[in-house]
Parts: structure tokens; C-alpha cells; sequence
């Protein structure tokens, strides 16, 4: 037998060193926190190994189940209580079957996997003593996370065989949606819409009509509605140079006396530079908003013009200015429609960190920058539509104003396509897509 230990930032990335060093007969035998991410222990036996048979192993199915559904109660009772006694973590972990000692994977095919929601257990009474242990709750919370992600890699890969030996079209297209990058649910509800399909090509071609009418586009473009627009979003995002666009878009159709710019960053070097050079060559009036500063009284004057364009700050989630910005733009006085401005070359979990830090404000559509530089667009497209952002303009390219373009549906999926991924995607791609699916267990697969 060969055990040996695995670090890493995640469960999810521990779990692939697991599978890339050990193979996927590998069974995971402890977990622990560590300071920057976790431990996994894992150990390989080759006689098993060797020896496993390959047929349906329904208890493993029920116990797997069993555990996710149990999983995600406790997680629920954790977050109504809020606080509990000494003994919270055995009442919690009561009856949870073993997880040490599961495979990674299983060959043996299972019946059609469920996603069962997690059940609002009664709120218990309020009997929690007065020495809770802080640390105690913390340390219960993240092995409840470790469990869960455990669990969910390898449910994930267990329906994705599954899936494989029994629906073999069926996983060609869920590999076809992986390239484009689209997330695992949204995967999931396009292939449901399409199961009387059974010719391929046919099948392929109603579920990007099917993606296309699930992104939503502004009915008026939000230049012609005019008011108070604001660019919202991360740094590096593209929020100066899309205004920028956006601005000299509408002084070329309308003229330069009913648009005015407004900056409220005051944080970026030469940002506020970079605005009054814009105004000076559309002459445009800039107003600079300094923090503290009342937004409703720096607008107060610009109310006459058609337009007024925000320009904000790029600020980190954890920053107390981001939080007195985004309180300014959802103030009453403004009523600012906020667009989150976001970079299609961005990491997954970047835009959606970006979304719930940004969303407090009230958001009015996305705006899509860097296609030109893109791979992918499956990501921002999983969020847009998840989220029910409209997708108010794309951006290609430096040109201003000639890179901005208004969203035409079906283009931007064909233009998903024709960026997708060259290669296939692997086998624990499509793992964890599937275990993206079990992570919002709200419909079933197929």
C-alpha cells in the first residue's frame, strides 16, 4: 500500500493531486486544515486496486447520497443556530457515514444520479450555553466545506461515467458546452430542453438557439434612454476606456453640449488625468468626486444634460471606500444605472467574485470587454445569464469609439464557438462539471 499526503489551496485542487499521483483508485483516509489551504491523506492499494470488481455497487450509491443529503442538513442547522455547546460538533457528526476509505472514482455504472435540495431542518430552541468556542465552530464549519467538496468531486465523477456508458450523446454534448467553458447547471438546463432531439447535429444547433435566447440584451440601448449610467467593477476590468468609448459614441451622434463625465476615482494614478484629457478633446465638462464628497451635490448641476457618464473606482471587496461608493450609487438621489464592466479574459471565479461585491448596488446589465483578447466566453456568458445581467455592449479592441458595439444575441454565440477550446477537455474537466451541477442541486441531469 502506498499512503502519502497532498497540499493544497482547496479540496477541489488537493483532490486533483490525489488523481494525478495516485490514479483514481486512490482513497482518501483524512483531511485536515493547514494554514493556507488543507491536508489530504491518501493511499493507494494495489492489490484492491487491481483486484476491484466492475459492477454496480448500489450501496456505495445509497451511503454517497445518504452522506451529501446529511451534509448539507447539518450545514443548514449550523447557519441557523449560529452558536452551540461544547457538544454541537458530535450532535452534527452523529451518523455521518465514514468518508475516509471512499474511491476517488468508480468504473461501476450507477442508476440516474439525483440532486437532492437541502431540507430546512426546525429551528432548535435557543439553548446554547454561554462557553461556546469560537474556534470549535470553525473548525466543525470547515470540515462540513471539506465534506461537502469530497463529496461533490466524486458524485461529480461517478454520474459523469455513468453518463458516459449510458448516454453516450448525451456526453458528447456536455463535452461540446465544456469547450465553450459554459458552467455545469447551465449546461444542465440547455441539454434538458433538448431531450426529444436524438439527431445529433440537430441537437447541437436548438441548444446554442436555446443559449442565444437565454441572454438578455437591453430593449433601449442604454445611451439612447440616457440619465446617469455608471461603470462599476474591479480594476483592470476596462471601466475608463469603456466610458471613454461610450462617451465619445454619443458626442459623435448627438453632440458634445448634453453629456457630461463625472470620476470617483480618486485612488488610481493619472486616472483622474486620463478623464479631463477625454474631456478636453470631446469637450465635455469632467467633475471629480472626492471621497466624502456628496455624489447627489457633484451631480446636481449636470441634472440638465441628456447624459451623465460615471466613471468608479476598481476596488478590492474588503476595502470600507468600495462599500461608501457603492452606497453613494444606490442612494435615491442618484438613480444611476450601474453597469459591472467585466473582462472576458478573467478567471471564472474573478467574475463571480466580482458580481457579489458589485451587486449591492443595484446593477442594471454587464457590459463585455476584451473579446479580442478572450479564449473563452463561456464563463462571463454562465454568469450573465445565471444572474439575469443584460449584456448592454461588447468591446473588441482599443479603437474609440469604433471597438464598442451593441450585443446582437446569436453573434455572441457564435463568437463563443469559434473561441472554444481546440482540444477536448479532460476527463476531470468534466468531472467537475458535473461537480459544479451538484453544487446547485436544483434539477436533474438529463
Amino acid at each position: 500500500m502506498q499512503v502519502k499526503r497532498f497540499f493544497a489551496a482547496d479540496m477541489r485542487q488537493a483532490m486533483k493531486l490525489v488523481r494525478d499521483e495516485l490514479g483514481a483508485d486512490a482513497a482518501i483516509i483524512g483531511n485536515r486544515r493547514i494554514a493556507g489551504g488543507v491536508e489530504l491523506t491518501a493511499a493507494l492499494d494495489y492489490k484492491l486496486s487491481a483486484l476491484a470488481p466492475r459492477v454496480p455497487n448500489m450501496e456505495l450509491e445509497d451511503e454517497l447520497r445518504k452522506t451529501q443529503s446529511r451534509i448539507v442538513t447539518a450545514q443548514a442547522e449550523l447557519s441557523l443556530r449560529g452558536e452551540a455547546d461544547g457538544n454541537t460538533n458530535q450532535q452534527l457528526f452523529a451518523g455521518l457515514p465514514l468518508t475516509a476509505g471512499l474511491p476517488l472514482t468508480a468504473a461501476e455504472p450507477l442508476s440516474e444520479p439525483t440532486y437532492a435540495a437541502p431540507t430546512r431542518p426546525a429551528a432548535a430552541p435557543a439553548q446554547a450555553s454561554a462557553g461556546v468556542d469560537p474556534r470549535a465552530l470553525d473548525s466543525m464549519r470547515f470540515e462540513l466545506n471539506s465534506l461537502r467538496e469530497l463529496m461533490e468531486v466524486q458524485l461529480g465523477t461517478l454520474a459523469w461515467n455513468q453518463l458516459q456508458g449510458s448516454r453516450p450523446a448525451q456526453a458528447n454534448l456536455y463535452r461540446r458546452l465544456q469547450r465553450i467553458g459554459l458552467s455545469g447547471p447551465l449546461s444542465r438546463d440547455l441539454l434538458a430542453m433538448i431531450t426529444d432531439i436524438e439527431e445529433p447535429r440537430q441537437a447541437w444547433r436548438m441548444l446554442l438557439a436555446h443559449l442565444a435566447r437565454m441572454i438578455a440584451v437591453p430593449e433601449v440601448e442604454p445611451l439612447e434612454e440616457g440619465g446617469v449610467i455608471a461603470m462599476v467593477g474591479p480594476a483592470g476590468m476596462g471601466k475608463t476606456t469603456t466610458l471613454a468609448k461610450l462617451a465619445a459614441r454619443y458626442v459623435l451622434k448627438y453632440g458634445a453640449q448634453n453629456v457630461a463625465l463625472v470620476s470617483m476615482d480618486s485612488f488610481r494614478i493619472g486616472a483622474q488625468e486620463q478623464l479631463k484629457t477625454l474631456g478636453r478633446i470631446l469637450n465635455v465638462p469632467v467633475t471629480h468626486v472626492d471621497p466624502g464628497q456628496s455624489l447627489v451635490q457633484a451631480l446636481d448641476p449636470l441634472l440638465r444634460k441628456r447624459v451623465v457618464l460615471i466613471d468608479t473606482a476598481g476596488l478590492q471587496a474588503s476595502d470600507p471606500a468600495l462599500r461608501m461608493q457603492l452606497e453613494s450609487l444606490a442612494g435615491r438621489g442618484i438613480r444611476s444605472k450601474n453597469y459591472l464592466v467585466l473582462a472576458t479574459t478573467s478567471q471564472k471565479q474573478v467574475l463571480t467574485a466580482a458580481y457579489h461585491s458589485y451587486k449591492r448596488c443595484g446593477l442594471a446589465g454587464c457590459i463585455l470587454t476584451k473579446l479580442d483578447e478572450t479564449a473563452s466566453l463561456g464563463e462571463v456568458l454562465s454568469l450573465a445569464i445565471s444572474h439575469e445581467l443584460p449584456v448592454a455592449y461588447l468591446t473588441d479592441g482599443p479603437r474609440i469609439p469604433d471597438d464598442l458595439h451593441l450585443p446582437r444575441r446569436h453573434q455572441l454565440v457564435s463568437r463563443a464557438v469559434s473561441v472554444q477550446m481546440q482540444e477536448e477537455p479532460s476527463e476531470e474537466a468534466m468531472a467537475d462539471m458535473f461537480a459544479d451541477i451538484y453544487h446547485s442541486p436544483t434539477k436533474q441531469v438529463g
